[in-house]
């Protein structure tokens, strides 16, 4: 694969939104990046352009952020850079967007408490299920032994 890869810093900007889709859920949020510069006359730091990406986040990662996130925190990114261009109101405008494969929130700036999310187990498929397919197949199946001690 010839994705471009990035990690950014920066702050939420907008609430997360998620929503199922048929391709599993996901959240989305925009994302602020803001070039910070030490200004040696001065002695300070300063501002420089603030970026705003639109960040999407799929699957577990989404609902995770969605749990996780709000507005203002401090966040590292790590995901798939694109970049597309729309025609709006008859100007031409390019959007800048990041497929997350990674999230966290920045320690630099402060503290968090990482927290593993359960995850239910999934209902066995019928072709998964031992005694469906051996039913199928017409052999038998040795129920596993249960000890108790």
């Amino acid at each position: 694969m010839n994705d471009t890869t990035v990690t950014l810093v920066g702050n939420v900007a907008t609430a997360v939104e998620y929503r199922d889709t048929v391709a599993g859920g996901v959240a989305r949020f925009r994302f602020a990046v803001t070039a910070r510069r030490w200004d040696r006359e001065r002695g300070l730091w300063s501002d420089g352009n603030t970026s705003f990406y639109t960040v999407s986040a799929w699957r577990s990662l989404g609902a995770n952020l969605a749990a996780s996130v709000s507005v203002g925190e401090p966040l590292v990114v790590h995901g798939r850079l694109k970049v597309r261009e729309e025609e709006r109101d008859g100007q031409r405008k390019t959007f800048v967007d990041v497929d997350a494969v990674a999230v966290g929130h920045d320690l630099s700036r402060g503290t968090a408490a990482f927290r593993r999310a359960v995850r239910a187990e999934p209902e066995p498929r019928p072709e998964q299920d031992p005694w469906t397919v051996a039913a199928k197949e017409g052999t038998a199946v040795t129920p596993p032994l249960v000890t108790t001690s």
